[in-house]
């Protein structure tokens, strides 16, 4: 065995997870895409927030980056609607934002988010928090799976 440790060899996820990155200013969203490419998993974009809840309905992503500060409709209000819908309401959603006062993020877990960045975003930082949650997402998944298959069991042997 090695004795080099590399963080960013511990970074990367399945290729078929998703992430939808929601950003107004397109310097921002391009930096935040580039980093994380580096997790070798699917990337949406969207430029604002009724764009997002757009594109989480019709292809459900296993996390979301979402600023918050965003003309017309802010992250925190996508944040509230996404989380209200039972399609999208499991979604781990990662605030993003140039704020840093404690009652942002107060209003960012408020809002149903699950983790909250302020920017300047550094890089392995936003990489570690969202493998994190996808990999919540992941074993929430498999969890909901080996439910439904015990209640389908449950009912063949009550049968």
């Amino acid at each position: 065995m090695s004795g080099n440790f590399n963080a960013e060899d511990m970074l990367t996820v399945s290729s078929d997870a998703r992430i939808l990155v929601v950003d107004d200013n397109a310097q921002n969203l391009e930096l935040l895409q580039a980093y994380l490419e580096d997790l070798g998993c699917q990337i949406d974009i969207a430029r604002d927030g009724a764009e997002a809840i757009e594109i989480a309905r019709q292809r459900v992503p296993d996390v979301m980056v979402l600023d918050v500060m965003m003309p017309r409709m802010s992250g925190f209000q996508v944040c509230e609607k996404l989380k209200k819908d039972p399609a999208t309401s499991a979604v781990p959603i990662v605030m993003v934002t140039a704020l840093n006062e404690i009652s942002d993020v107060e209003r960012a877990i408020e809002a149903g988010a699950d983790d909250f960045l302020t920017k300047p975003v550094q890089r392995l930082e936003l990489l570690a928090r969202v493998k994190s949650q996808i990999n919540v997402q992941q074993i929430r998944r498999r969890l909901e799976l080996a439910i439904r298959r015990l209640r389908e069991l449950d009912q063949g042997a009550a049968n």
